[in-house]
């Protein structure tokens, strides 16, 4: 289970930051402390550390835009938001986060000059941020639920939807008629009834009686108003919520975190000695290997052109193909270079006549493996015996090339050859 180092920072640099301990499932694991940015890098202990930003130096928004996400996505942001923004887009930083079932992305907007002075004090601390989200993604939404959070003069709001702001020095009823959930008491009471919904209100004992007035109006315009006292403040409130994936993260395209590579790398370092010594040294043995065939093939290279030169004393030419060499040598001889199928088809033969003794051989030619043939029979019917007989080894293939009636007798040519050639 990760643990978290929540901090957040105030409006300048110098003012005293707030920071508690969480883990991912949302549960408090210290006590929520208030001191110098310094003190605070003390606690980081290997965590991870999420930093809230004010929320009233970004802006929270929605956005349709009709591609997936990334640097494609960031890119389209500016154009879809510089209408409703008061500064140059070139000013500013835009985030997204992950695509709602809406089909709207929620965007943070910050000027990156804000964004620089930030991370500059963070750095001063010696603190590495692995996330940056503005506060008020601190009040978790809820589907179907108005939720408010009362800070100070501060009024973050959620409708549990796609609808988030924060608003300064504004009563709770006064940031439900922003948010259009009620309409403005000047209008007809009727109006009213069609905006009532159901509100879940944080704030501490101080605030719920500021405004004890407009909760007790609030319950006859809403369903129900439930009010969640802060005993330790709200940090710990929006603490568990980012810290359960909330929010969207301002470390994004050029303030993206960089992969540290050689921090991932150092554990690894000695099993990548030993890889890298194991590759080198079989590279050296196959070179190795690779001199010492070369030099036997070129031995064997030379003594082969040595007697090929006793045989052949005329040809000076430098023996490329040592095979085809000793092949041409075998024709000049009259040696057979291809497979041996004379004696074993005369075997053959022989088995099949002496199976039908009333056929003879006239004659027998042998040329290039095949073997032709010529026997006399009483009939044709000797004749097929004595092919099929040939054949049915399997080995040899005997086919009939022609057939005369000579007085008496048949005359025929029977072709034999190595099955398959």
């Amino acid at each position: 289970m990760a643990e978290f180092l929540v901090i957040r920072l105030g409006h300048t640099s110098d003012e005293e930051v707030q920071w508690i301990t969480v883990d991912s499932n949302g549960t408090r694991r210290s006590e929520p402390a208030t001191g110098t940015l310094e003190l605070a890098a003390e606690k980081v202990q290997g965590r991870s550390v999420i930093v809230l930003v004010p929320a009233t130096e970004t802006i929270t928004t929605t956005v349709y835009v009709p591609v997936r996400s990334g640097a494609r996505l960031r890119a389209a942001l500016p154009f879809a938001l510089e209408e409703n923004l008061a500064d140059d887009v070139e000013n500013l930083h835009f985030a997204s986060g992950v695509r709602r079932e809406s089909g709207q992305f929620p965007v943070a907007v910050v000027a990156r000059e804000k964004m620089d002075e930030w991370l500059e004090t963070l750095g001063r601390a010696g603190i590495t941020a692995r996330q940056i989200i503005p506060e008020n993604y601190g009040l978790a939404r809820i589907p179907g639920t108005m939720s408010m959070l009362i800070d100070g003069d501060c009024i973050f709001f959620n409708d549990g939807a796609d609808m988030e702001f924060v608003m300064q020095g504004v009563s709770p009823s006064d940031a439900l008629i922003a948010a259009g959930v009620l309409t403005d008491r000047g209008d007809d009471a009727e109006d009213s009834d069609e905006h009532a919904g159901h509100l879940v209100v944080y704030c501490e004992a101080l605030a719920q009686e500021q405004w004890r007035h407009d909760w007790n109006a609030l319950r006859h315009e809403l369903h129900s108003v439930d009010i969640n006292l802060a005993a330790d403040g709200v940090l710990p409130r929006l603490a568990v919520t980012v810290a359960s994936g909330s929010g969207v993260n301002l470390l994004q395209g050029a303030y993206g975190t960089k992969t540290d590579y050689r921090a991932q790398f150092l554990p690894w370092r000695n099993a990548a000695v030993l890889l890298l010594g194991l590759m080198i040294t079989g590279l050296a043995a196959k070179s190795v290997d690779y001199y010492r065939l070369a030099q036997e093939e070129t031995a064997l290279q030379a003594r082969f052109t040595e007697e090929y030169r006793q045989i052949r004393p005329g040809d000076t030419r430098e023996v490329m193909d040592p095979i085809n060499a000793v092949r041409s040598i075998k024709q000049g001889l009259g040696a057979a270079t291809g497979p041996q199928v004379f004696l074993p088809s005369l075997r053959q033969l022989s088995d099949a006549m002496a199976e039908n003794s009333a056929a003879r051989i006239e004659t027998i030619s042998y040329r290039a493996g095949v073997i032709d043939v010529r026997i006399s029979s009483p009939d044709v019917a000797t004749l097929d015996k004595i092919q099929k007989s040939v054949s049915a080894s399997g080995r040899f293939q005997a086919s009939i090339q022609s057939t005369d009636q000579v007085a008496d007798e048949i005359s025929s040519r029977l072709q034999i050859r190595e099955a398959g050639s």
